[in-house]
């Protein structure tokens, strides 16, 4: 029993560290907000320091664990493995479809789950995107975006990575919507996450190494993507529908919808069957 409880505890400490240090640290560099020109990041010297950590773990542990992987496990295992994850996720894709009230984004979700796991072994075989059913990947704090709940500074959590306040405090109900979490033994589901985390990982490995040959600012390049691909999800194109709550990754807000001009008024037509009007003679 004691040695489940220890496993169970292992396997949330990513989140709750990040929710540990976020708390402890927020009140510390709160006053920086002076110096730093975007709004978005009032908390740059704390976010800068966090994500200098999380690329030193990241070089010494996930990064070589992911270059293994993917140069030691054939691509149609670590297709396979992808697409196991990404079907777990279609349930809370589901959840998160019907909360926004996008209701055929919901069906195709749940679409998705019940083909993939009972044609696609579980889903293992991604037999949907075979029938173009589409994925529409939403998440909690897109569902609070999406009724308006400002989506706050962005942070940089430890081990975690970029996100904004919105999203940092609705963590502990993404875990919840996880079926990972579920997994029994603990063992299992440790080692699950674990095997999540560096498919992830694999997947990136490319993008990362652009990143880090094109960007002047790593720092700044990572934060305006992920605070626009957030915004973009949340809106999806309805920049009226904002009210503020996505402003733009710079900071300034959405522009106001401004109403479409009136049409030019047609010319006057005579009346059927009347004279035609005779033209003007040229001037000389």
């Amino acid at each position: 029993m004691t040695t489940a409880k220890s496993s169970l505890a292992a396997g949330a400490w990513p989140r709750r560290a990040a929710m540990v240090l976020l708390a402890v640290l927020l009140p510390v560099f709160a006053g920086c907000a002076g110096f730093n020109k975007n709004p978005r990041d009032p908390l740059e010297p704390m976010n800068r320091k966090v994500m200098e950590f999380n690329d030193g773990v990241d070089a010494m542990v996930l990064k070589p664990a992911a270059t293994v992987y993917k140069n030691g496990v054939p691509p149609l295992i670590r297709t396979g493995v992808s697409n196991f994850f990404g079907n777990l996720g279609d349930g809370w894709n589901f959840v998160n479809s019907a909360l926004q009230f996008k209701f055929q984004n919901a069906a195709e979700n749940f679409m998705r789950l019940n083909v993939n796991t009972f044609l696609g072994l579980g889903g293992i075989l991604d037999i949907a995107s075979e029938l173009n059913i589409e994925r529409h990947k939403e998440d909690f704090g897109q569902t609070l975006g999406r009724w308006g709940v400002p989506a706050g500074p962005y942070l940089v959590l430890p081990l975690l990575g970029p996100s904004t306040l919105r999203d940092a405090l609705v963590l502990p109900i993404e875990r919840k919507g996880d079926p990972l979490h579920m997994v029994d033994p603990a063992e299992t589901r440790n080692s699950l996450y674990v095997l999540r985390a560096v498919d992830a990982r694999s997947n990136l490995l490319r993008v990362g190494s652009l990143i880090e040959g094109a960007a002047l600012d790593k720092y700044s390049f990572t934060r305006d993507a992920h605070l626009q691909r957030r915004r973009a999800a949340i809106l999806e194109g309805k920049e009226a529908e904002s009210e503020g709550s996505e402003p733009k990754a710079d900071g300034s807000p959405a522009p106001a919808s401004t109403p479409l001009p009136a049409p030019p008024p047609k010319p006057a037509t005579a009346p059927a069957g009347a004279p035609p009007v005779p033209a003007e003679p040229a001037k000389r």
